[in-house]
């Protein structure tokens, strides 16, 4: 999937065409789409209408299925898991906004689950781009992998110039960019005879925890007619820190599928270290939970990727 990135992305910017489109979920996936397309245009004799250039008729590809409140109070109650409802969600984005500039990982579980492979901000694990050790932690105490692995950044679509050199959105995570020059870091003297650890976590740029090793990244761009919520999150981190981007990441450990249910969100966050889960207007703190018991060390059951 990342090679396949890079490609579009290198693409797109050989400027043999003046735009490319990727559809999200563009693998086998894609055929419920094209069959659902059929059904309309063949046996319901629906007109077959072209796009409109810049824009998004896929309005963020957020098709899975949703939950409400008993959903997740239901979860709640099965585990008495503590948790704080916020009925203001300015409260709540406020507050974990917040805690991300602090340096601390949040469980995000909103709305509809997206279409695809990629978690788009409604099931995702969220991180400050800023921090230095952000990557490493991810991928040791979260994803459970190598800890060079990089992540993927979520960036409001009116400040992508300011961070990447891609001049149009990229909503589904699907073009990769090179970080912008201003914001890069050069390399040490010395750099190619340093031992591999040391250069793979050299810090490339003012958002390390995104940068790749060629700084690049694997972007999405946020846009608040199709997700307000997270592009509020977004926003209001940036009104709290001055950067409108953070490290978004799938709702999942390796191995896994990405979440759907509450259920799912909840097992996830206990069986890693995540600090804190947000389910709709939910709030969970990890060091309120009950002590997580298995019979079983779960991460066995799923190999190395």
């Amino acid at each position: 999937m990342a090679l396949n990135c890079v490609a579009n992305g290198k693409l797109l910017r050989r400027g043999t065409f003046k735009d490319i489109w990727i559809q999200p979920a563009a693998g086998d996936a894609g055929g419920a789409l094209g069959a659902a397309l059929a059904a309309r245009h063949i046996w319901q004799n629906q007109e077959r209408l072209p796009g409109n250039p810049g824009h998004d008729q896929m309005q963020g590809a957020y098709l899975g299925p949703e939950f409400g409140d008993g959903e997740i109070l239901k979860v709640a109650r099965r585990y008495q898991a503590p948790y704080r409802h916020y009925p203001d969600f300015e409260g709540l984005i406020k507050e974990v906004a917040a805690l991300l500039a602090q340096g601390q990982v949040v469980g995000w579980f909103q709305g509809r689950m997206e279409y695809g492979p990629r978690a788009l901000g409604n099931r995702s694990i969220l991180g400050d781009a800023r921090h230095s050790e952000m990557q490493k932690r991810l991928n040791l105490k979260i994803k459970y992998r190598e800890g060079f692995r990089p992540f993927a950044p979520s960036v409001l679509m009116e400040d992508m110039g300011e961070y990447f050199d891609l001049d149009r959105e990229s909503p589904y995570m699907l073009l990769v960019a090179p970080v912008q020059e201003k914001r890069q870091n050069p390399l040490p003297p010395g750099y190619d005879s340093l031992p591999l650890f040391e250069r793979l976590y050299h810090l490339r740029s003012d958002i390390p925890a995104i940068t790749h090793v060629d700084y690049s990244a694997r972007i999405q761009s946020v846009h608040q007619e199709t997700n307000e919520r997270y592009w509020r999150l977004i926003a209001e981190f940036k009104k709290q820190t001055g950067y409108g981007v953070i490290v978004n990441t799938s709702f999942n450990v390796r191995g896994e599928p990405i979440v759907c249910t509450p259920e799912d969100a909840y097992r996830c966050f206990m069986r890693t270290e995540m600090d804190y889960l947000v389910m709709g207007d939910y709030f969970f703190d990890k060091k309120s939970q009950p002590a997580w018991q298995e019979e079983k060390d779960w991460r066995e059951t799923y190999e190395l990727d």
